[in-house]
């Protein structure tokens, strides 16, 4: 099979300007947020994107945001060449892949910090009081369920979607259903701040996709 490799961003001005010299011709933008090590669900909601939109953007990165400091990012399964070449052969491929390493502010010399670094975003702020200490957090919807066992989560989920979100500016976003909770979270989230965005829920259109093997078990999509 043909594949087309997609151009690599991982500046964000750059990642914002291509979106933006897109919409300029009048393309519409689709974006799909991951945390990359991508899987069947991944890929089946890239093609969901491909389907409605003109261009498609793929994001890789792994938030240390959603991590709590007992949790080991390091451990966080990784495949980012194996990812590129299942997104290079999908029927349209993807036209981007933003693969930032930092989008986190650490204090001194934040963007040294790889996304992915140990402990990296996990608390509030770093040791010094230096460290991110802006969360956006959907404060009914995060409490209960997954939100018991994993406090620090949500908070990380709709904080790094309304980064990439304003990074990527797109005019279609693409999510799985099967977290239900973090779909939940995301899709309250834009509704309250539908000013930030390009899109919003009622007026413009944000597809949520439930995607399920054959024998009906969810896919997880990893967002």
């Amino acid at each position: 099979m043909a594949t087309t490799t997609p151009k690599l961003i991982s500046d964000k001005k750059e990642m914002r300007n291509w979106s933006r010299s897109m919409r300029a011709q009048g393309k519409l933008i689709g974006f799909v947020p991951t945390m990359g090590f991508l899987h069947m669900g991944h890929l089946s909601l890239v093609s969901q994107a491909r389907s409605l939109c003109d261009v498609v953007a793929v994001s890789i990165y792994v938030n240390p945001g959603q991590f709590a400091p007992s949790e080991d990012l390091s451990t966080y399964p990784s495949d980012f060449q194996g990812d590129l070449r299942k997104l290079a052969a999908l029927p349209g491929g993807v036209d981007v892949v933003f693969h930032p390493r930092n989008l986190y502010d650490y204090g001194n010399n934040s963007d040294d910090v790889a996304a992915g670094a140990v402990g990296a975003a996990a608390s509030c702020v770093d040791g010094d009081g230096s460290g991110h200490e802006s969360w956006v957090r959907v404060e009914k919807l995060e409490v209960g369920l997954c939100g018991k066992s994993r406090p620090v989560f949500f908070r990380g989920v709709a904080t790094i979607v309304t980064k990439l979100f304003n990074i990527v500016e797109p005019d279609v976003a693409v999510f799985g259903k099967k977290d239900y909770q973090q779909w939940r979270v995301i899709q309250r989230m834009v509704n309250n701040f539908s000013e930030l965005f390009c899109f919003d829920l009622q007026e413009k259109k944000s597809y949520f996709c439930l995607n399920r093997v054959t024998d009906n078990l969810c896919i997880v999509n990893r967002c």
